[in-house]
C-alpha cells in the first residue's frame, strides 16, 4: 500500500509539474533532419515531421527516470517536441515498478494527454491500463519495450540480434585467450521485461554448439548493487564470463569483476553510461551493446504527432540500432555506424562490387558509398556486373585485384560462389568488407540487414492482413532469387517461421533470379493455383509479384515483399502489394566505405557483423 501511495504521489507531482511548468515550443520553421544513428534514417524519412495541429500534450513514460538510457531517450524526445511544437512531459516513476507505471499511464489519461509514448516494464503488466487509454482515444507509441497492446508504431532495438552479437563478442574474446569451455553467468532484470528477455535469448543462441556451460539466469531488477552481488556470486563459482542485460546489470557486473581482481573474466553488457564506459576503459568489461535511445525518443515523438495529425502508421516496428563499444571508444555498429568517419591519409582505391548494377537497391547503396568516399577523400569504383552471375562477379573481384584496388566492398551472390576469388584477394593484402550479403571468407566487417528477423516480420504482416480479411487457411507462394544467396535464403527462412502452427500451406519456393519478368511469371503461376498470398524475397521478386497480382485483378491476394523502389512503392500505393520490408542500402554503402578506410588505415574492426535495420513500408 505504501509503495502504491508513493507511486501515486510521484506521478501526480510530475503531472502537476507538466500542467503548470511546461509550455509548447514554437514549431520548427522547417522539417528537422533525422537525428541519431543512420539505422533510423528509414524510420525518420517515413514518419511525418509536420508540426502538430493545435496545442498537443504527450506523455513520455519509461521504466524509470534515473537510468542514463531513459534520460537520453527523454533528451531526444524533447528535441523533437521543440521542433514540432508539442509538449512532452517525462512522467516516469523513479524506479522500475509495475504499479507506479500503471499510475503514470492513468494520470496521463486523466490529465488530458493525447498520446502516450511508453517503454513498458513487461508485455502484460500495464496492458490493461494501455487498453483503457487507447479506448479513450489516446494514441500509443512504444519505445524500447512494447506491451501486448496494438500501437501506432514501435521504435526499439532488435534485442535478440543484439544479444547474439554480445555473445559472439564474448566467445571471440574467450577463444582468443585460449578459453574454449567454462561457466557463463547471466544477470538479467526480471523474467517479464520483453527487451531484456530477448537480449538473453539472443546471447544464449550464440553459444549453441559451443563448449561453454550457460548457468541459470539471476535477476537483479536492473539495480547495480543487486546485480553486483549476483555477479560476485557467479565469480565464486568460477565463471569465465558474465553478461549483463541492461545498464544496471552491466554496471554491477563490471564492478564485481573489478572487485574480484580477476582480469581474465570477460564481462559483456548492454546500454551506455559514464560508469559503464569507465569500466570498459579500465579493462573490467570487454564491451557494451550501446543502443540509440535519443533516436527512439525523437522518432517516438514524430510518430505520436503524425498519428495525432491523422496519419496511419500501420503499427510498424522500426529497429533503431545498436553498436558494440569497446575500449578506446571504438564502436562496431550493429546498426549502421562504424563510429566516427576517419579521414584517409591517402586516396585509397576501393572497389564496390554488388550482385548487379541495375536494381535500385544497389544503385542506392552505391550512392551512399560515393557520398562517404567524397567525405573521406578516397576513390570508390562501382564495378558490378550488369546481371546476377557468379562468373561475372568473380571476374570483377579478379579485375579489382589486378587493378591495384586496396579494398573490396562486396555483396556476394552466395556464400561459396566467389569465395576462392575473395580468398586470393585477401591473401594479396586486399581488405574485404561485406555489404548486404557475405561470403564464407573472413572480412573486416559486415553491414547487412538481419534478414531472418525481417523475413519473419514480413510473414507476420501477411498473416495479420489475411486474418483481418477472415482468411485463416490457404496456399502461400514464395518467389526467391536462388537457393544460394545468403540474404534472401534467410528472408525466406524467417518468413516461413512466422507461419509455424498456422493453418496455411506454404508451397514449394520458386526462383526467378531477381528478375522482375521471370518473377511475375512465377507469381502468375502461383495465382492459377489459388494462392491467398505471395512473398517476394528481393526487389525484382517483389516487383514481379505485385505486377502479377495487378494483372490478375484479384485484390484478395496479399502480396508482401522486400526492398524499396519507385515501382514497388507505386504497387503498394495502388493496392497491389500490402507492404515491403525496406532496407537501408545507403547506410550499408556509407558504413562499408568507412570500415574499408579504417581497415586500410590500420584499425582492427574484429570482423563485426552489423545490422543496418529495416522498416515496414505500407500504403
Amino acid at each position: 500500500m505504501k509503495k502504491r501511495l508513493l507511486a501515486m504521489l510521484s506521478c501526480a507531482v510530475l503531472l502537476a509539474a507538466s500542467v503548470t511548468g511546461c509550455s509548447s515550443s514554437k514549431p520548427a520553421e522547417s522539417a528537422a533532419a533525422p537525428a541519431g544513428s543512420e539505422a533510423a534514417t528509414e524510420a525518420a524519412t517515413q514518419t511525418a515531421e509536420k508540426p502538430a495541429e493545435g496545442d498537443v500534450k504527450i506523455a513520455l513514460i519509461t521504466m524509470d527516470s534515473i537510468d542514463q538510457h531513459w534520460v537520453t531517450l527523454n533528451e531526444g524526445a524533447q528535441k523533437a517536441a521543440s521542433e514540432l511544437g508539442v509538449t512532452v512531459t517525462f512522467m516516469s516513476p523513479n524506479t522500475k515498478d509495475d504499479a507506479q507505471q500503471i499510475e503514470c499511464v492513468n494520470n496521463a489519461v486523466a490529465g488530458g494527454y493525447k498520446a502516450i509514448i511508453v517503454a513498458a516494464n513487461g508485455p502484460d503488466a500495464i496492458s490493461s491500463a494501455l487498453k483503457e487509454a487507447a479506448s479513450s482515444g489516446v494514441k500509443i507509441v512504444y519505445v524500447d519495450s512494447p506491451a501486448n497492446v496494438d500501437a501506432e508504431a514501435t521504435f526499439s532495438t532488435d534485442n535478440e540480434a543484439a544479444g547474439k552479437t554480445a555473445g559472439q563478442e564474448m566467445i571471440k574474446a574467450l577463444e582468443a585467450a585460449g578459453v574454449t569451455s567454462g561457466k557463463i553467468g547471466i544477470v538479467n532484470v526480471n523474467a517479464a521485461t520483453d527487451s531484456t528477455v530477448k537480449r538473453e535469448a539472443g546471447f544464449r543462441s550464440a553459444f549453441e554448439g559451443k563448449g561453454y556451460e550457460l548457468m541459470e539466469t539471476q535477476y537483479g531488477e536492473g539495480d547495480a548493487a543487486k546485480s553486483q552481488t549476483i555477479a560476485e556470486n557467479y565469480i565464486t563459482q568460477g565463471v569465465v564470463g558474465i553478461f549483463g542485460c541492461n545498464e544496471g546489470s552491466t554496471t554491477g557486473t563490471g564492478n564485481a569483476i573489478k572487485a574480484s581482481g580477476n582480469g581474465n573474466i570477460v564481462g559483456v553488457g548492454f546500454d551506455k553510461s559514464d560508469a559503464i564506459l569507465n569500466l570498459i576503459e579500465d579493462g573490467y568489461l570487454l564491451c557494451t551493446m550501446a543502443q540509440n535511445p535519443d533516436v527512439m525518443g525523437e522518432e517516438g515523438v514524430k510518430a505520436a504527432v503524425a498519428a495525432l495529425n491523422g496519419e496511419s502508421l500501420g503499427g510498424k516496428v522500426t529497429d533503431t540500432g545498436v553498436s558494440a563499444i569497446k575500449a578506446g571508444g571504438s564502436a562496431a555498429p550493429a546498426a549502421a555506424s562504424a563510429g566516427e568517419a576517419v579521414k584517409a591519409s591517402q586516396e585509397w582505391k576501393i572497389a564496390l562490387i554488388t550482385m548487379d548494377s541495375i536494381d535500385q537497391h544497389w544503385v542506392t547503396l552505391n550512392e551512399g558509398a560515393q557520398e562517404m568516399a567524397k567525405e573521406l577523400g578516397v576513390s570508390v569504383t562501382f564495378m558490378s556486373p550488369n546481371t546476377k552471375d557468379d562468373a561475372q562477379q568473380i571476374e570483377c573481384v579478379n579485375n579489382a585485384v589486378a587493378g591495384g584496388y586496396k579494398a573490396i566492398i562486396v555483396a556476394a551472390n552466395g556464400p561459396d560462389a566467389i569465395s576462392s576469388a575473395l580468398k586470393e584477394a585477401a591473401s594479396s593484402g586486399v581488405k574485404i568488407v561485406y555489404v548486404d550479403s557475405p561470403a564464407n571468407v573472413d572480412a573486416e566487417a559486415t553491414f547487412s540487414t538481419d534478414n531472418e528477423a525481417a523475413g519473419k516480420t514480413a510473414g507476420q504482416e501477411m498473416i495479420k492482413a489475411l486474418e483481418a480479411a477472415g482468411v485463416t487457411s490457404g496456399k502461400i507462394g514464395i518467389v526467391n532469387v536462388n537457393a544460394a544467396t545468403d540474404s534472401t535464403v534467410k528472408r525466406e527462412a524467417g518468413f516461413r517461421s512466422a507461419f509455424e502452427g498456422k493453418g496455411y500451406e506454404l508451397m514449394e519456393t520458386q526462383y526467378g533470379e531477381g528478375d522482375a519478368a521471370k518473377s511475375q511469371t512465377i507469381a502468375e503461376n502461383y495465382i492459377t493455383q489459388g494462392v491467398v498470398g505471395i512473398f517476394g524475397c528481393n526487389e525484382g521478386s517483389t516487383t514481379g509479384t505485385g505486377n502479377a497480382i495487378k494483372a490478375s485483378g484479384n485484390a484478395g491476394i496479399v502480396g508482401v515483399g522486400f526492398d524499396k523502389s519507385d515501382a514497388i512503392m507505386n504497387l503498394i500505393n495502388d493496392g497491389h502489394l500490402l507492404c515491403t520490408m525496406a532496407q537501408n542500402p545507403d547506410v550499408m554503402g556509407k558504413e562499408g566505405v568507412k570500415a574499408a578506410v579504417k581497415a586500410l588505415e590500420g584499425e582492427s574492426l574484429g570482423g563485426a557483423v552489423q545490422d543496418t535495420g529495416v522498416s515496414v513500408l505500407t500504403k
